[in-house]
């Protein structure tokens, strides 16, 4: 790789860093509206639901007229995903304590004119793993995003937004520094902020021997800003700086202010109330859609449910189940932890197998768990079906196929499988909690409103009783057609949720100029 460093001919030469850049390369046409900053955003890299966000979020606001603009490490899935590859010109160099790291700037795609700006450097990125190998994480993870913030930070003094929104632990120190030192970064003193936490479980915590890594004053490292507990903590770093902070459901952002939830971040929660929303994730209907599904055994729609027996009988098939249509076969697709409840899940599951019903799971997670259902696949044949493994092909079908859909979760900050059951027709049963109460209501044939089960509060016989009245309304024909279909036709869209976005983007003061709009406006 040609690494062109600063010199006699630099756009900038600061004690932030250095970047060049080839005009001639036309690298940036225009200072976007909106930048986003994450660590992950599919098809590129993906590890769970924040890539999946960031793969169809810029799409939905894209569809809705404003183009922004992405940033991301160049991280081995794309450098040898076959993607194409645009190498800008641009050549920074940001410092990491007592020396310097080089850098470039690749660009691709996404949707159908979205920039997609990689942050390269070999040494920090490309590698087979995107935070650490399946034993433990990268032991330089703080390096790492260190100089992916200060990276970001260098190009976008090239071309400033009028907002950077940036998403989890691995992006928030660019909020921090822009805040934190912003005489070094001049040229983004208008560019407001937002900070968007997808999971409050991961923080980003690291030892105080690294502060030196982050060239920031040691007065950042208090309570008040960057400490926790003695460690350095990279999410609060983007919560106490940002103009505003959103998290993925409403019922999340009230969640976090409370000690059960806020994993010790509850004060700064409580103490940033008035800037701090919850916006509701969104389903991607392109991918997940029994009517033009490929990955399952027959298309179906809530007009046409024929098609949903076919998945039923061809899931029960893949996993050596009975073929049987009228026992109530209940499906999980997860991450086998303690915050998704499967602990709870195995402490009813002796109660849980008492009812005549068909349960498949399949997802990977700790190893107790891995074992533990892989053992009672074993001991209860015909019941039950496990495949420890994830596969996207396998997910569609297990939603597809199945007539419930179980996520016991103790903690959910938004949730995506509970809204692609609902489209499937396979009935949520959830705790609530997060984007699980946001999405899903209790049932009510009287009334005929809601559009699944759910429980509260994390107990075993509550999750058994959630079951229970789901396996009776499936008793009962024609009160089971009236719940799939509501479930069928709720509309959580990423439509819907871009449409929050902007309104928020425009509140912060940012002119958001929609496509639509300026074409109304020259009428």
């Amino acid at each position: 790789m040609d690494n062109q460093v600063c010199g006699d001919n630099a756009k900038i030469d600061t004690a932030a860093g250095c970047a060049t850049t080839k005009a001639e390369t036309g690298a940036f046409l225009e200072a976007p509206q909106v930048t986003m900053v994450s660590p992950e955003i599919a098809p590129f890299a993906k590890t769970g639901g924040l890539g999946d966000v960031l793969g169809a979020l810029p799409l939905a606001l894209e569809r809705a007229g404003l183009r922004p603009c992405l940033f991301m490490p160049a991280c081995r899935s794309v450098l040898r995903g076959g993607f194409p590859l645009e190498d800008t010109g641009i050549r920074f160099s940001v410092p990491l304590s007592s020396h310097r790291v080089e850098g470039s700037l690749l660009k691709t795609v996404t949707g159908s004119a979205i920039p997609v700006y990689l942050i390269r450097a070999d040494h920090y990125f490309d590698r087979d793993y995107l935070y650490g190998t399946p034993d433990a994480d990268y032991p330089d993870n703080a390096e790492r995003f260190i100089f992916f913030a200060r990276a970001v930070l260098e190009v976008l003094r090239l071309s400033p937004p009028r907002l950077l929104h940036a998403h989890d632990w691995q992006s928030a120190l660019v909020i921090a520094f822009l805040k934190a030192q912003a005489q070094l970064y001049p040229e983004l003193a208008s560019t407001k902020t937002i900070f968007t936490v997808h999971n409050l479980g991961f923080q980003g915590l690291f030892s105080h021997l690294d502060w030196q890594i982050l060239d920031l004053d040691w007065r950042f490292f208090t309570p008040r800003y960057l400490e926790f507990y003695g460690k350095i903590n990279f999410l609060k770093g983007g919560l106490v700086f940002a103009d505003t902070i959103t998290t993925v459901s409403p019922t999340y952002a009230e969640e976090i202010k409370t000690a059960e939830q806020g994993f010790g971040l509850e004060g700064v929660f409580q103490e940033r109330a008035a800037s701090l929303v919850g916006i509701l994730n969104g389903a991607d209907y392109s991918v997940w859609n029994p009517k033009t599904d490929p990955y399952i055994a027959q298309n179906y729609s809530a007009e046409d449910l024929s098609g949903k027996k076919t998945c039923k009988t061809d899931l029960q098939h893949v996993f050596g189940l009975p073929l049987d249509a009228d026992v109530p076969l209940v499906g999980m697709v997860s991450r086998l932890t303690v915050q998704k409840g499967i602990d709870l899940l195995q402490e009813a599951l002796d109660r849980l197998l008492s009812r005549k019903l068909q349960l498949v799971i399949i997802g990977t997670g700790e190893s107790r768990y891995e074992q533990f259902f892989s053992r009672v696949s074993l001991a209860y044949p015909g019941m039950v079906g496990v495949k420890v493994i994830f596969d996207e092909a396998l997910a569609h079908r297990v939603i597809a196929g199945a007539d419930m859909f179980l996520m016991p979760s103790r903690y959910e900050p938004s949730g995506l499988t509970q809204l692609y059951s609902l489209k499937y027709g396979a009935v949520p049963i959830v705790r609530a909690t997060g984007g699980l109460k946001d999405s899903i209501e209790e049932f009510d044939p009287e009334r005929g409103t809601g559009n699944g089960l759910i429980f509260s509060p994390c107990q075993a016989k509550d999750l058994l009783a959630a079951v229970d009245r789901a396996i009776a309304f499936f008793r009962q024909p024609e009160r089971w057609t009236t719940l799939m279909h509501k479930a069928m036709t709720a509309d959580f869209s990423w439509e819907c949720t871009a449409r929050a976005y902007l309104d928020l983007y425009r509140k912060l003061g940012v002119e958001v100029k929609l496509a639509t709009e300026v074409r109304e406006a020259r009428r």
